[in-house]
């Protein structure tokens, strides 16, 4: 939707370029229909320009949200454009209609309802053109009803960006403001401060761009630090941000301690992301106890009653098989996606710092006769050899760096597994059960592996984030003992300070073959790439740049990092109560199908053959039924249970889809081999 969006601002400049263009090549002609789209996309603004003008109180709404959206363009530009495209999309919903109506009147013919209408002699004629109203109808509703939807949209659409960048505003400011008060206690003063944040885009996202607003208001626009303070605190969308920014002006103001007002602040941010996490654990276990009750407990009780119906002759396969196959994953989903929308902190994956490349990307040889051709060529075909010897030495590199790779190749192998053997189901003597095993196997060949490389990814990084708050400590008090940093880097590896001690000598490395020391520090946080250690090296980095003193930013980069620990250690343990609950909800569950399988239906099934063997006749009352048919059903509910509730307990108890796989690994199993062992 940004690019269809985008208008007419550089009109000029587009049609000095198809001017510029000679010949009827490709990109002269997409040029000047570019520039032909842009003339017609005018003609609302031309149009109706003045009276979008003379209504401005009307749209000061519409005006702030593109403002806050950073959506740059004139509030009657962007209605121009939304009414060009509904128009757009109504020309579109009437060639639909035209279409709709073509296909009900000529080729599958109006209904009975309406071809046996009768009226008053008077208004009879109208019988006569019933097709051509009926055809009307559809096409003027579909033209206003796609033209209408395309207007809704773009005007709903500037307010839904305001609310994204709110939530990610609200999500790193924190650490924006602890990176705040260690910027302050290095000697940096609050315009210093704000470009730092600025620069620090990759690691505190809105939060750097909404500071960049405030610098370019004091460039570009010649205001001073105060009033681009004011006019960012009139114009964010977060509420946090306009307290912080507001009551900073306050300070500078009243001539206040400035570093003394982003520790209160970081503090506060500290205090109130304990409150809301708190808040947010106790509504997760509300969920869990939702979800135990209304997809374990009540579906495990509808069943019941189902099969009780059935014994008595009701028919109620359709309602067993609307629980299973759709009642099941479709609710157990939608937790899902209420769970992360719910969960604080979630930022995705840890950004990527800019690194300076050590060698270009592309280099081409010189002529043969040029002196450094042999060396270039060496350089090249060494550049060659060292790239794939890494790739022998670590083939899986990609995969345990991102474990969703593997479906690449897990999910063809699954894929080629169930094309087989649908196949050789095809002579199977019974081919439900054999494709079940199958479905089953296929399962396996995707979550099993996705789950081991995630879990050791896991495993990587829990140990990392438990060693890095005594690392910088360890730094800190070394850099306080007037070491350097590249000194105490050079001391820590050196020696031998638990699972760091590979990534820090490498460090090191880096550093004696000439990276300086920030850089060196950037490819290790790409290397480990994990959000507290993106934060830390971010902080160290800059208070580096200003001054060689970083031994009170260390500290506060290790009180930032052991406070994230702290934080994930909570959830942890609390949400543990309710993955075990899960648990036993789903040993409850596939232990009651599996006593109606095998015990209930059994004798009922054999009680029902023999009244109908003898010739009795019980009015409906214990009619025979399938057997296998419920029992493979209940097969299939352990299996979809299985795997819901697992993916359940790794988005409740670690806030990943992904650490969920583990647990549907484990509870897949426990089913299938329940079923297949002792009952099919």
């Amino acid at each position: 939707m940004v690019q269809v969006m985008d208008n007419i601002n550089n009109e000029p400049r587009i049609k000095e370029e198809v001017e510029s263009k000679k010949g009827f090549d490709f990109d002269a002609f997409s040029l000047r229909m570019k520039f032909l789209l842009h003339k017609i996309m005018m003609i609302p603004f031309i149009l109706l320009g003045d009276t979008m003008k003379d209504q401005e109180e009307k749209y000061a709404g519409l005006q702030k949200s593109l403002k806050q959206a950073r959506i740059g363009k004139s509030y009657e530009m962007y209605l121009s454009n939304t009414i060009f495209y509904s128009i757009m999309a109504g020309v579109a919903g009437a060639l639909f209609g035209l279409f709709i109506a073509f296909i009900l009147i000529r080729i599958i013919g109006l209904p009975d309802k309406i071809t046996s209408l009768t009226f008053n002699p008077s208004v009879a004629w109208i019988l006569d053109y019933k097709e051509l109203i009926v055809g009307g109808i559809i096409f003027i509703f579909l033209s206003l009803l796609f033209a209408g939807i395309v207007y809704v949209l773009f005007l709903l659409y500037p307010a839904i960006i305001v609310g994204e960048r709110k939530g990610a505003i609200d999500r790193n400011l924190p650490p924006a403001v602890s990176f705040m008060f260690a910027m302050s206690r290095s000697g940096m003063n609050v315009i210093e401060i704000l470009k730092s944040v600025s620069e620090c885009r990759f690691t505190y996202g809105e939060v750097s761009k909404e500071v960049d607003v405030i610098l370019r208001d004091m460039e570009y626009f010649g205001n001073d630090l105060r009033m681009a303070l004011h006019n960012s605190s009139e114009l964010t969308p977060s509420n946090n941000f306009q307290d912080m920014v507001y009551n900073l002006l306050t300070v500078i103001d009243s001539g206040g301690d400035i570093p003394f007002y982003f520790r209160d602040k970081a503090e506060v941010y500290a205090q109130r992301a304990k409150f809301e996490q708190k808040g947010f654990l106790e509504t997760l276990a509300l969920i869990a106890e939702s979800y135990v009750t209304a997809f374990v407990a009540g579906p495990l009780f509808i069943i019941i009653m189902g099969v009780m119906m059935s014994v008595m002759g009701s028919d109620t396969m359709i309602m067993l098989q609307a629980i299973v196959y759709m009642m099941l994953p479709v609710g157990s989903f939608m937790f899902i996606f209420m769970i992360g929308i719910m969960t604080p902190g979630a930022t995705g994956e840890p950004p990527i710092l800019p690194v300076p490349k050590l060698f270009p990307q592309k280099v081409e040889l010189p002529p043969e006769d040029d002196p450094d051709y042999e060396r270039i060529k060496a350089l090249l075909k060494s550049k060659s050899t060292l790239v794939f010897r890494q790739m022998l030495r670590d083939p899986l590199k990609n995969i345990k760096e991102k474990p969703v790779n593997i479906l690449m190749i897990t999910g063809p192998i699954a894929f080629l597994f169930l094309i087989l053997s649908l196949f050789k189901g095809l002579v199977a003597p019974d081919f439900i059960d054999f494709i079940d095993d199958r479905i089953v196997y296929a399962i396996y060949i995707l979550i099993v592996p996705l789950a081991i490389f995630h879990e050791l990814k896991r495993f990587k990084e829990k140990r990392i984030q438990s060693a890095i708050p005594d690392f910088l400590k360890k730094l800190a008090s070394t850099n306080q003992t007037g070491m350097s940093l590249r000194d105490s880097i050079g001391l820590m590896a050196r020696s031998k300070i638990g699972y760091l001690s590979t990534h820090i000598r490498t460090v090191w490395k880096d550093m004696d073959w000439g990276l300086d020391v920030n850089s060196s520090l950037y490819r290790f946080s790409n290397r480990v790439r994990t959000h507290t250690v993106v934060r830390a090296i971010t902080l160290i980095s800059k208070a580096n740049s200003s001054s060689g003193e970083v031994g009170e930013v260390l500290m506060i980069a290790a009180n930032d990092a052991l406070f994230e620990q702290d934080m994930n250690k909570e959830r942890s343990v609390n949400m543990l109560i309710y993955i075990v609950i899960i648990y036993i909800s789903f040993a409850v569950f596939i232990g009651v199908v599996y006593v109606i399988s095998t015990t209930f239906l059994t004798e009922m099934s054999n009680a029902a053959q023999q009244m109908e063997a003898s010739g009795m006749q019980g009015g409906g009352f214990m009619q025979a039924f399938d057997l296998n048919v419920f029992n493979r059903l209940f097969f299939h509910a352990a299996v979809v249970q299985g795997v819901c509730s697992g993916l359940i307990a790794g988005v409740m108890g670690e806030g990943s889809l992904l650490s969920g796989m583990k647990h549907a690994t484990i509870m897949l199993t426990l089913g299938y081999l329940l079923f297949t062992l002792t009952v099919l």
